[in-house]
């Protein structure tokens, strides 16, 4: 098995391409071992490795965000945690347990709801698929009064050019689609 490495824009953040889909129920996002240890025995694997603070899947990719310890010492017991998971045969996730419930949290006012759904093809026809190759994921959580909310996970999330991503680039396609939209904030 050959698994490739990329940088993303988060550089306490590095994304593992094993070459396999990794999770086809569309991402999940661990911030602790105690998170993953119920849901996701590769994630809780991973949390093994010292210095590992984040897991995110996404269908074809892992994304691991480590504490100040150095990539040099941290990504070939990443690899080998990965290779050995999949060579396993174990599943990736023991349920659904850790994927995202796209409506899960959302809230708006059902007068916006064209609004709401304009946003969500943006966001899934040109936002998520951008920000996927850089090894994170955005999804929809509201709108209200001209503000829309939005969850930034995997890379993204604690990723120092997120705010550029969502003020500069985000906001201004929807502002640009979408004239009733003010402003994006992250959640």
């Amino acid at each position: 098995m050959f698994i490739q490495t990329e940088a993303t824009p988060n550089p306490a953040t590095l994304k593992f391409l094993p070459g396999k889909v990794v999770y086809e129920g569309g991402s999940a996002d661990f911030r602790d071992p105690d998170s993953a240890a119920e849901a996701s025995p590769l994630a809780a694997r991973l949390f093994t490795v010292h210095g590992v603070t984040g897991v995110f899947f996404g269908y074809d990719f892992i994304t691991v965000t480590k504490d100040d310890a150095d990539w040099q010492h941290l990504k070939p017991a990443i690899l080998g945690a990965i290779m050995e998971h999949f060579m396993s045969g174990q599943p990736v996730m023991n349920s659904e347990a850790g994927s995202d419930l796209e409506d899960e949290g959302e809230f708006y006012d059902e007068a916006d709801e064209s609004i709401v759904a304009t946003i969500k093809e943006l966001l899934e026809t040109r936002v998520r698929p951008a920000v996927a190759q850089d090894g994170g994921d955005i999804t929809f959580k509201g709108y209200k009064e001209g503000r829309v909310f939005l969850h930034m996970k995997g890379a993204c999330a604690g990723c120092p050019s997120s705010t550029a991503t969502l003020k500069h680039g985000i906001q201004n396609l929807l502002r640009h689609f979408i004239p009733e939209v003010q402003e994006v904030e992250a959640v």
